[in-house]
């Protein structure tokens, strides 16, 4: 089945609430931070996301994808052999490679499990056996040689809420402020199942009862319509399919701060546009279609040019400085150079202005990259010890606004950082390239003549 929605999930909303949602305008048109341009082609669908005239955020979709980029999808799964010592089940879901299950995603019932002791030291050999089914969620996409990962702990995601079928959780958006919490968890107690829990996202700031109520049921009854697939299908087999990016991502990000949706595709326009009238009303006429013949949608929006810059090894600071981005299969390593930012007073002033241009972008570009993994940045040395302290904090802020979750540490010893990002998908790299036939991705070719 396929991630739905239709006209019923549409809710009236008082004129007055849809006006505080709707944001600013200025001369009757949008005013927003970002912009969302949507381009489609037989062979792909690409999203860019722009803050101002920069682009921040770039998405790729080929027909192709629906055997890695699976995340979110619900599949009845058959469990293939268990790993004692990885701690970790392999699952069928019916790619190309098998998922994979580590033991903290797993979900049972105590009564199935034999000489039990402490909940902590049941084993997932005495949880799961070969052979036997069970429903599970990706968490993560197939990178490389690495198979999905899954959970079987499901959360659907709806506008306000996300649904966790089967489970107690209950919690509120820790971004929204108290008052509106405690309002929310009012109307929460009311809407939420007594089945299901409920997390109440960050979206749901001023939403009505009315609107968190169907918000819930649409979700209740999609997790039922799965359910009931599950029941009458042999595993492996695909139950829920995530919608396509396009929906996927306006669902997760398209809020007031954008000024618009541009989408170069009538057929994908109709679809949006029918999607946002139906759960965000308010920013409907937000959504456009762009009919330029003459000049591309990327061109119009120079995301070309920045995408060039965004494959590059090599990226240029504003005062001359450059970034060497190098990627490996174990971690990606940046370097900081002064490069021809020869500075106007001394030494560590020139360093430390390079070092806190190199923060601000650094962050930009694994967001646009989509660097996942381990990264460690070669900062230039600085001497004081609060210029550091002043980059480290100028780094953190910058990483604080992208979504994806991020860990730093303080520089070290060395004058490095090490840093992690979450993996989410391949990366803007891998998505527009392919591995080298000839050297195998190490960018050398060996002088066979001396072997």
């Amino acid at each position: 089945m396929a991630g739905g929605f239709d006209n019923e999930d549409a809710v009236d909303v008082d004129e007055e609430t849809l006006e505080r949602r709707r944001g600013r305008e200025r001369k009757g048109r949008p005013v927003g931070r970002y912009l969302m341009c949507v381009h489609v082609r037989p062979d792909a669908t690409q999203i860019a996301v722009l803050e101002g005239r920069n682009l921040i955020e770039h998405y790729v979709s080929r027909p192709q994808d629906d055997a890695t980029q699976i995340h979110g999808n619900i599949y009845l799964g058959k469990v293939q052999n268990v790993l004692p010592g990885m701690e970790a089940a392999f699952v069928d879901i019916g790619t190309p490679k098998n998922a994979v299950l580590y033991r903290g995603d797993v979900q049972y019932d105590q009564d199935d499990v034999e000489e039990r002791g402490n909940d902590k030291d049941v084993r997932i050999e005495q949880m799961l056996r070969g052979g036997q089914t069970i429903l599970c969620q990706v968490t993560k996409n197939p990178i490389g040689t690495k198979g999905a990962r899954l959970t079987q702990e499901v959360s659907m995601p709806g506008r306000f809420v996300v649904l966790i079928p089967n489970s107690s959780t209950y919690g509120i958006s820790k971004r929204l402020s108290d008052d509106e919490r405690k309002r929310l968890r009012r109307v929460l107690d009311d809407v939420k199942p007594a089945e299901h829990g409920v997390i109440v996202r960050t979206a749901a700031e001023g939403a009505t009862p009315d609107e968190l109520r169907r918000d819930v049921q649409r979700l209740v009854g999609q997790w039922q319509a799965i359910e009931a697939l599950a029941a009458r299908t042999r595993a492996p087999a695909l139950l829920y399919r995530e919608p396509d990016l396009a929906v996927r991502v306006i669902r997760e990000e398209f809020n007031r701060d954008y000024r618009g949706v541009i989408i170069d595709d009538p057929a994908l326009y109709a679809e949006v546009g029918e999607y946002v009238s139906a759960l965000i009303p308010e920013l409907a006429e937000r959504v456009e279609l762009y009919d330029e013949p003459d000049l591309p949608i990327f061109e119009r929006h120079h995301v070309h040019e920045q995408l060039h810059k965004a494959l590059d090894r090599k990226v240029w600071l504003p005062s001359g400085g450059s970034l060497i981005i190098e990627r490996t299969e174990a971690l990606t390593v940046i370097d900081v150079n002064t490069g021809k930012n020869v500075g106007k007073d001394n030494l560590e002033e020139t360093v430390y202005r390079n070092n806190l241009e190199a923060a601000d972008e650094i962050a930009r570009q694994l967001r646009l990259r989509d660097i996942g993994g381990i990264i460690v940045i070669d900062f230039i040395d600085m001497e004081i010890k609060k210029n550091r302290e002043d980059v480290q904090r100028a780094f953190k802020e910058a990483l604080a606004r992208d979504k994806t979750r991020t860990q730093v540490f303080d520089i070290s010893e060395l004058g490095l950082v090490e840093m992690t990002r979450k993996r989410v998908s391949e990366g803007l790299v891998e998505a527009f390239s392919a591995t080298c036939p000839t050297c195998a991705g190490r960018g050398i070719v060996l002088d066979d003549t001396l072997l």
